[in-house]
């Protein structure tokens, strides 16, 4: 519909002085329901400009405006309502989606922009669990919707691997590990120490001491700090890719906090020039009382740094080596004034594209009402949620298809599918408590759904091809076939794509695409029930499967968008 409302508006703002066409477009409405016309232009806005009563305005553009795209025009109430040749508009829908395929839907305005995207981001040592599924998916999501449109991507995965809880790990493994336990257990070994090492430290705060001294240990290169430290990272990642296999989730880059350590001070010299940089008890920080924030930390008394030294010291590196249009950051709510702090520091060093630099905030994830929280071993992990719903997948495959080829492969795609588009249909930024029931719940608007409506229409093409030896040619497509109530629904549906994929993007919402894959199955399940497909009226039966073909990539390009895969068969 982008098209139209387009035209509509280069027309408008011909007759118009002082009004742009950007200006007009932005106005134009998609009207409740069909009657009142399928756009729609509110003439309020310019009432005080044309110095007339939005009617009259409605009026005179009524009778001035020439559209050939358009069937008729009617004012009222100080709208001008459009309707559409629906002819015309069944043609271009079809053609465009026939002809641009897995493009469908995409564009340039990003081209020759860099976007870095900096997500999922577990800590080293600690297990991958549900409340890291956000940020994996939410970021991997944004990743696909900005390449789609154009942008040079950067995936970061920033791991958390340094900081104070490395030590504590140290001194677990010193007083309680064994390194054939760790072989052997991984990073579930490695929980068990650091949940042991909370336990005990409660009893015994001289362990905090201990694991503070070990880290900075570490940071001054300390042998056997840093050989420990390795170990524990490689087999974290190990584990990490993994799941991100199993999730088809990639990055362009492993840089974690540890990156940055040899690149920190030039990022505390700049602080120091700048005059920002002073000490308060030992500690060093920049001062935020102006901006109504608590100071910013950089260094801790012992010189070791903290989270704000190693951002800016990334964000900085970052610009330097992507040069960035956007950088984006996808964490929790929790984080909103930590990303506040360091925002403005960096502004505050004097960097005009601190503007640029973006947070995506998301939900939090709690357990039947109480926080996930490693340190108490209170945490459901990741791998055993997908394994479940890919295990319960396969079992309704068995029941209903004993026969299916590539069953195990089908039961992954759709497992793992359901448990990301659980986490994508809903606003990101909504806490979501986790259950068991709602994650493997496949009834009613989920990702099986979408994926099931992708196989129906895949199951009509392949049965047209068996029964009629046909292949769809966009030229031979007679649109006049495709212009009752259902079928120009649909077709609505599918000019949506575009505008939908711009507007996520422009609201870092992956749900916005999740929401239009849901209505855009809807009304093809409308459709094929209302209209049957496969009749032997040979221009009326290529019609309604160009219908459908169209309708299939544009599921197979959505589903994409936002991480799931769209199999054949179900």
């Amino acid at each position: 519909m982008k098209k139209y409302k387009n035209l509509i508006a280069k027309e408008i703002s011909s007759l118009l002085e002082n009004v742009t066409e950007q200006q007009i477009a932005a106005l134009i409405e998609y009207p409740p329901n069909s009657e009142m016309g399928d756009l729609s232009f509110p003439c309020f806005k310019l009432s005080k400009t044309l110095r007339k009563a939005p009617q009259v305005i409605a009026d005179e553009l009524k009778w001035s405006l020439q559209l050939d795209a358009i069937e008729r025009m009617e004012s009222a109430a100080g709208y001008l309502n459009f309707f559409i040749d629906k002819v015309r508009f069944a043609d271009y829908v079809i053609k465009s989606i026939l002809t641009l395929g897995d493009q469908y839907g995409s564009q340039n305005v990003g081209n020759d922009k860099t976007v870095v995207i900096d997500y999922s981001s577990p800590n080293i040592a600690k297990p991958f669990h549900v409340a890291h599924l956000r940020s994996t998916v939410i970021g991997n999501a944004l990743y696909r919707i900005y390449s789609f449109l154009g942008y040079t991507c950067i995936g970061i995965n920033h791991l958390g691997d340094w900081g104070t809880q490395f030590g504590k790990l140290i001194v677990a493994y010193h007083l309680w590990g064994n390194s054939d336990e760790i072989e052997k257990g991984g990073i579930d070994e490695l929980l068990r120490l650091y949940v042991k090492f909370h336990d005990e430290a409660e009893h015994n705060p001289v362990l905090e001491d201990q694991a503070r001294a070990w880290f900075v240990k570490l940071e001054q290169d300390d042998k056997e700090a840093l050989r420990l430290w390795r170990w524990f990272v490689d087999i974290s990642i190990k584990e990490f890719k993994r799941i991100y296999q199993l999730l088809g989730v990639h990055f362009d880059s492993y840089t974690g906090e540890s990156f940055y350590n040899d690149k920190m001070e030039a990022a505390i010299g700049q602080l120091r020039d700048k005059g920002l940089l002073e000490e308060d008890q030992g500690a060093s920080l920049v001062r935020l009382d102006a901006y109504e924030m608590p100071p910013a930390l950089i260094l801790k008394k012992d010189g070791s740094s903290l989270y704000h030294t190693r951002d800016i010291t990334a964000a900085l590196y970052r610009k330097d080596a992507y040069d960035f249009e956007k950088a984006i950051y996808v964490t929790d709510y929790a984080q909103n004034l930590h990303f506040q702090q360091w925002f403005k520091v960096v502004e505050l060093l004097g960097y005009e594209w601190s503007n640029d630099l973006v947070h995506v905030a998301f939900g939090r994830v709690s357990l039947e009402g109480t926080s996930l929280s490693t340190r108490k071993g209170n945490i459901i992990k990741l791998e055993d949620v997908l394994q479940q719903s890919i295990a319960k997948t396969k079992a309704i495959m068995e029941a209903r298809n004993a026969n299916i080829e590539n069953m195990d492969e089908i039961a992954r795609q759709v497992g793992v599918g359901a448990v990301i588009f659980n986490d994508l249909s809903s606003s990101r930024i909504k806490d979501i408590v986790f259950s068991w029931k709602e994650v493997l719940n496949f009834e009613g608007e989920t990702g099986p759904y979408l994926q099931y409506t992708h196989a129906r229409a895949s199951s009509i093409l392949t049965k047209a091809m068996s029964q009629f030896g046909m292949s769809i040619n966009d030229s031979l497509v007679e649109p006049a076939h495709l212009i009752n109530d259902s079928s120009i629904h649909l077709l609505k549906e599918l000019s949506m794509f575009g505008e939908r994929i711009e507007w996520a993007m422009q609201k870092s919402e992956p749900s916005i695409i999740s929401r239009y894959l849901i209505d855009l199955a809807q009304a093809f399940n409308r459709f094929y029930h209302e209209c049957p497909i496969l009749v032997e009226n040979a221009s009326v039966r290529e019609a309604r499967l160009a219908l459908v073909k169209c309708v299939k990539t544009t599921l197979v390009n959505g589903l994409r968008l936002i991480g799931l895969e769209a199999p054949e068969k179900i």
